[in-house]
């Protein structure tokens, strides 16, 4: 893994992919939380269980299947369209606009696109209140990904295939290293997106994957200027 990146590195790069979830939104912002929130309180009703026991119960899905939905949908059969619709209905003034992200976008060379577990209407609001969205070619969500979400194989080929990305001509961006090692083993350059100054601000112990470090080319806190630099804007 390095944390010099230079225009060079990235002169082969043709399509340019990025998770939503902060990642193009920083972590700081805790837009995710609320989306947090409403998944703990849709367990809680479904099951009708304590809060405390609707989030434990929430972070075991997640961490078994990958999503929270997966795992509902898995365990408890649910529609996947009722839980989207309520787990995204979230205040998104919560995400300051930011023209220098933006603008580093739009001056990448290539196709340009965002890739979430999260479905079409949360990322394309997210990316419009950021100022971002219309330098994106397309949005690869967890609709089109058959519901399976990251960091599962067959999405990530499927996401290729659909847009014709070749794998050592790409680069993804990412805030979690596992969703980076299938892209890795695809031949995609590897970005993980930290909070700011490198600070161990995840709220949960979880999210951390040291053990998949190998995975990861480079590692930045700021997306913005990362972008500058091996784009040459």
């Amino acid at each position: 893994m390095t944390n010099q990146p230079s225009r060079v590195r990235f002169e082969h790069i043709t399509d340019w992919v990025f998770d939503l979830d902060n990642t193009l939104y920083p972590h700081h912002s805790n837009l995710f939380a609320q989306i947090d929130v409403k998944m703990t309180a849709y367990v809680s009703d479904l099951l009708q269980l304590e809060r405390d026991e609707a989030r434990a119960l929430q972070k075991e899905l997640y961490r078994e299947y990958g999503t929270t939905l997966n795992g509902l949908m898995e365990r408890y059969e649910i529609d996947p369209d009722d839980f989207l619709e309520k787990v995204h209905d979230i205040d998104y003034s919560w995400l300051d606009p930011d023209p220098k992200l933006g603008e580093a976008i739009r001056t990448l060379p290539g196709r340009k696109f965002i890739f979430t577990n999260g479905d079409r209407g949360h990322a394309e609001r997210a990316a419009r209140q950021l100022g971002v969205l219309d330098h994106f070619d397309d949005i690869f969500d967890i609709v089109a990904a058959g519901l399976l979400p990251k960091p599962a194989a067959a999405t990530y080929d499927r996401f290729l295939a659909l847009h014709r990305v070749a794998g050592d001509k790409a680069v993804m961006f990412e805030d979690l290293a596992r969703n980076l090692a299938v892209p890795k083993r695809l031949g995609m350059t590897t970005v993980l997106v930290v909070p700011n100054n490198f600070e161990p601000t995840f709220s949960e112990i979880w999210e951390r994957d040291t053990e998949q470090e190998d995975d990861v080319d480079f590692v930045t806190d700021d997306l913005a200027t990362f972008l500058k630099t091996v784009s040459g804007a």
